[in-house]
């Protein structure tokens, strides 16, 4: 790989490592570090190993991560350490030798040959730094934030993103994994400094510069809830103001705060009939139920028994403000969502098999999958294609259809498949479904052997 070529593969690809700094020669081996914690006035140092370690002193100990050298360091939970460590002959932060090691790879790109986009994302993400640092942090949609890396899911590319992000010194808040598509977050610093006792478990992606390529396949509670904020009312508030907001709503509980953070329970269709049957002039205080409180970033698996119990949780966002409410119907939905696209793929697959086994022998097909196939069982998406797009197995079909349109749609369904099988929180769209149904049906019609 050539040195531009690697240069954009940092930018697009991974997160930036002390090593690279060494490489590119804006860091030196033996170059000390020194870390501050001003409030309580402590200090702490490290130097810089000719591996691209960081060697805490006095001790000896070595890390790859600068965040990981900084918690063990000072004993903190967690602390982002690109922004801990200053180089102390330079006097500025190892996140602005991060900084200049990004303008470098990027200017070095040479836009004849290579793709725009690193440069773009690259940009956009320094003036959302640049506004972080400012304390007017930019709010983006995760939708938005996705289309900046020309995606509209979090599929594959999510490390990627996650990569760019930490190499500009952002998260998100809330982190964009665990929200919808169309929740709002805010493009910020992660916090300077978390108390607690250091542990050797690994550090969340957003803060464990030796991260990227962390497993992350979990259904989160906010995957299914907006966090835009929840509709309530108050604890001293009539039965008609609750009945009011729930009609008008189509709601079947409805949450009672005394503030944002200030749960005092819900009220339920149930609650109420039963308070309005107790006591004559009822008020919402007298029909209030428990609620659970979950925060969004839950798994949602963990909640579902209690989900299955009272049919709601109250959703808190990373300041513990209720911003959210889930429901069994927003589960059921979701799952139906997952489910759909399965149960469309399977019915294709058994089709298209079904169809090549009345119409033609496995010997006729061998040839064509260019790999060993011994069943009709075994074959793939990619197979059909590759017998299908054969005119004379065409022919023998029968069907009054054009072959090459039918085999690009083929060719967009197996991408529909391989997407919807490596999972990841956001639904199939609805464009996709009705390709699948679309040519479901179309199958359907012409399943018969001429």
């Amino acid at each position: 790989m050539t040195g531009e070529g690697r240069s954009m593969y940092l930018i697009g690809g991974r997160r930036v490592t002390v090593p690279d700094l060494l490489d590119a020669g804006l860091l030196k081996a033996g170059a000390k570090l020194r870390f501050k914690r001003k409030r309580i006035g402590a200090t702490f140092d490290a130097t810089v190993t000719g591996t691209g370690r960081i060697r805490l002193e006095p001790d000896g100990e070595e890390f790859r991560s600068p965040s990981r050298a900084a918690m063990v360091a000072a004993g903190m939970r967690a602390v982002d350490g690109w922004r801990a460590w200053v180089v102390v002959d330079e006097k500025r932060l190892l996140d602005s030798v991060r900084q200049e090691f990004l303008d470098q790879a990027i200017s070095t790109a040479s836009p004849q040959t290579e793709d725009r986009a690193p440069q773009r994302v690259h940009e956009r993400l320094r003036q959302a730094r640049t506004r972080a640092d400012q304390g007017d942090p930019e709010r983006i949609t995760v939708r938005e934030l996705l289309k900046l890396w020309g995606v509209a899911d979090r599929g594959d590319q999510i490390s990627q993103i996650e990569a760019d992000l930490a190499n500009h010194g952002l998260v998100t808040s809330p982190g964009f994994r665990a929200v919808t598509l169309d929740t709002e977050v805010t493009l910020t610093t992660p916090p300077d400094e978390t108390e607690g006792p250091a542990t050797p478990d690994p550090l969340p992606a957003a803060e464990d510069d030796e991260g990227g390529d962390d497993l992350n396949v979990r259904l989160t509670v906010g995957n299914l809830t907006p966090l835009d904020g929840v509709t309530f009312v108050g604890p001293n508030s009539s039965l008609e103001a609750a009945i009011t907001e729930m009609l008008l709503n189509d709601f079947s509980q409805l949450a009672v705060l005394s503030g944002p953070r200030n749960v005092r329970g819900a009220v339920t269709w149930r609650s109420i009939a039963q308070a309005m049957h107790r006591k004559p002039g009822a008020a919402v205080a007298d029909a209030i139920v428990r609620a659970e409180v979950v925060a969004y970033d839950r798994d949602l698996f963990d909640v579902l028994p209690t989900l299955q119990q009272r049919e709601f949780v109250l959703v808190t966002d990373e300041s513990k403000a209720v911003m959210g409410i889930v429901t069994t119907a927003d589960v059921a939905r979701r799952y139906g969502e997952m489910a759909t696209p399965f149960f469309q793929l399977g019915e294709l697959d058994q089709t298209l098999r079904w169809i090549l086994r009345c119409a033609l022998d496995l010997p006729t097909i061998q040839p064509l999958c260019g790999r060993a196939v011994t069943s009709f069982d075994q074959l793939a998406f990619g197979d059909y294609q590759r017998i299908l797009e054969n005119k004379d197995i065409w022919e023998r079909l029968g069907w009054p259809l054009d072959r090459q349109a039918f085999v690009a749609r083929l060719e967009k369904i197996r991408r529909i498949r391989n997407s919807v099988m490596h999972f990841h929180p956001d639904p199939v769209s609805e464009d996709a479904i009705e390709k699948l149904r679309n040519f479901n049906t179309l199958l359907h019609r012409y399943r018969d052997p001429a």
